[in-house]
């Protein structure tokens, strides 16, 4: 998988979601380990815009 920008304002990338995610397994509630991403990463915490792409990436990264 390509690395790309998904968080313009806090320059957070694909591969730093994932990696904000090693410690979460797949059977876990998508909104708790947003909330954590977030916590790790500062995603999503600008303008909010790219709310909806970082869920997208975590939905896809815990689907394996």
């Amino acid at each position: 998988m390509e690395n790309y920008i998904i968080c313009n304002c806090k320059q957070v990338s694909y591969t730093d979601i994932e990696k904000a995610l090693s410690n979460h397994n797949k059977m876990e509630d998508v909104l708790e380990v947003f909330a954590d991403v977030q916590r790790i990463t500062h995603c999503s915490t600008g303008c909010g815009g790219c709310h909806d792409k970082v869920l997208a990436v975590i939905s896809e990264i815990m689907m394996g």
